[in-house]
């Protein structure tokens, strides 16, 4: 009795670890899509197009509330005009083809990480520059909501740590 009980437990215990250790395999198996696996070229860009338009609707709503919140005179309207243009989100650049980078020596690779940072920096000029214009035209009332608005991303699970957060700034 003790030999055929002992080969029943060992029986279900194998069964038992079969069903999950493919429960398992299947929870680690990425589904379709995930993390880009099993996507083509064109879902990958109809996502991509579907964030950005996320992204804009998100932007276009962050700058009337702070519109909005600046209480701007029409004196100040076309300063608000030229500030969101300079400062509207960029397309980055394309990246380069990794084949070809990868056919790159190391100071070539490196030259060319060095040029994408010198366009970013150029970019983030031209924002710094209308950022100044337009928030020199705004009273000391307006500029301390603007501080306010535009202070309150960083630091609250936006990137805060790391360089900043999700302004109208931050992105390009």
């Amino acid at each position: 009795m003790n030999t055929i009980r002992k080969t029943l437990i060992i029986g279900m215990a194998v069964l038992g670890l079969g069903t999950a250790g493919s429960a398992t395999f299947a929870a680690d198996t990425p589904a379709p899509g995930r993390h880009g696996q099993a996507l083509t070229q064109e879902q990958r860009d109809a996502r991509m197009a579907e964030r950005q338009a996320k992204f804009k609707e998100m932007m276009a709503k962050h700058q009337a509330a702070l519109h909005d919140k600046l209480k701007l005179t029409a004196a100040q309207e076309p300063a608000w005009s030229a500030f969101i243009a300079a400062t509207a989100p960029r397309l980055p650049a394309a990246r380069p083809d990794r084949a070809a980078l990868a056919q790159l020596s190391a100071p070539e690779r490196a030259e060319k990480r060095l040029e994408m940072h010198k366009q970013m920096i150029a970019q983030h000029e031209t924002r710094l520059a209308a950022l100044k214009t337009f928030y020199a035209q705004l009273t000391p009332e307006q500029q301390k909501t603007f501080d306010e608005a535009t202070r309150r991303h960083h630091g609250r699970g936006h990137g805060g740590g790391h360089g900043g957060g999700h302004t109208m700034m931050r992105h390009g």
